[in-house]
């Protein structure tokens, strides 16, 4: 392998993948340079939903620039992405009603396919959930899960037929710096030589941006999910949900498995190293009370396995993307474990970002990394409450 190249990317995941297919795309010659295999860390262990539902606008042009690559992906980007069509129903508490309502809006005026639904409504749509708490939801007929492995694994590989390259098994040591420029890194395989870096290194990438004297106020935070074997009475799928109401989301899987997430409950500033092969203490035990109350049937469910991950969070819960610190170092991280879904569209703007010198795809200028700085933290016009707690 040459030592030579025309930028690199520092991790593996989704959106190391992402930004170097759309950099190869546009001619250049990227290295992907990733510590242990690729989507091994937090997008492995991602939950894989395909929604558009959000609070911030910037994110939601993301979210739907981004179903574009999902639902076309054999043609946009080959090999397979594993997208299922579920429908999407975005639950929040009553004191929400009308953010809802307003983000519903929102969303229409953007073009994505969402719907504002009533109680019988929703409760037709999944006639076996306990809705009785249920005003109103915010409805996505057209959205759903993707496999986040083949997902990445199809990005690089069409990324590496253009003449990107991929190093696993290899850590990065030190980014090298000359004269306020990045001239490439250091790492445990020897010396690698590129005027742009591109930090997408997810939980670890604080400690990146330290290795040019960078700041970013980036901690790690664990996330738990758990699958169970869904009861034969709830059919062979079901919805995906996010049901703000119970700090909690699901979605079906295949072989008659339910995931099952919380959103509360998720330690931060732990190591990005710690044990994920079994889910914290309790965690099981908390997951089956949720699910159970708003799908009752799921008392006949059982337990198939749970497991942890980790990710890069941020004080206001949203990426970090654009440039900080030397010439020709850029960030793509902190997304606060809602990175997957946005993944191909943040890859094709920051692509832009470093051939164009913008982004076209979608304008990203509000996750600005100078914003803590600034004290200018994200907050959607009509927000909801902090996504994890």
């Amino acid at each position: 392998m040459t030592n030579t190249f025309d930028a690199i990317i520092i991790g593996g995941g989704i959106h190391g993948a992402s930004t170097a297919f759309h950099l190869a795309e546009r001619g250049l010659k990227p290295l992907v340079i990733e510590k242990n295999t690729l989507a091994s860390a937090a997008t492995g262990r991602s939950s894989g939903l395909v929604r558009m539902h959000y609070d911030l606008e910037p994110e939601s042009r993301l979210a739907w620039a981004s179903f574009q690559y999902f639902r076309n992906w054999a043609e946009r980007v080959g090999g397979e992405c594993g997208f299922t069509r579920t429908g999407f129903i975005q639950l929040v508490p009553s004191k929400h009603i009308e953010q809802l309502k307003a983000n519903v809006e929102m969303h229409q005026r953007i073009g994505i396919p969402s719907l504002l639904v009533r109680r019988d409504d929703v409760q037709r749509l999944a006639p076996l959930f306990n809705f009785e708490d249920v005003e109103a939801a915010a409805f996505e007929p057209e959205s759903g899960y993707a496999d986040p492995s083949a997902t990445t694994a199809s990005l690089m590989d069409a990324a590496r037929h253009l003449g990107a390259s991929l190093l696993q098994g290899c850590t990065v040591t030190n980014l090298r710096v000359v004269g306020g420029k990045v001239v490439g890194v250091s790492t445990s395989e020897g010396e690698f030589s590129a005027p742009i870096v591109v930090n997408a290194a997810g939980a670890w990438a604080a400690g990146v941006a330290q290795m040019a004297g960078v700041e970013l106020p980036i901690t790690t935070w664990r996330h738990d999910t758990m699958f169970i074997n869904r009861p034969p009475e709830l059919g062979p799928s079901h919805p995906t949900v996010i049901d703000n109401a119970h700090s909690m989301y699901f979605r079906p899987e295949t072989g008659g498995l339910t995931l099952v997430g919380l959103e509360d409950g998720n330690p931060l500033g732990e190591s990005p190293e710690g044990y994920t092969d079994r889910a914290q203490p309790g965690f099981v035990e908390r997951a089956i009370e949720r699910i159970c109350l708003r799908v009752p049937i799921m008392e006949q469910a059982s337990l198939h396995s749970a497991h942890g991950g980790y990710d890069g969070i941020t004080p206001d819960q949203r990426a970090v993307i654009g440039q900080m610190g030397p010439e020709g170092l850029y960030h793509q991280c902190g997304f606060s474990g809602t990175g997957f879904k946005i993944g191909p569209a943040v890859g094709a703007c920051v692509a832009e970002l470093i051939v164009d010198g913008h982004a076209q795809t979608v304008d990203i200028a509000a996750f600005d990394p100078q914003r803590f700085e600034r004290g200018a933290l994200l907050k959607g016009e009509h927000a909801y409450d902090d996504i994890w707690h």
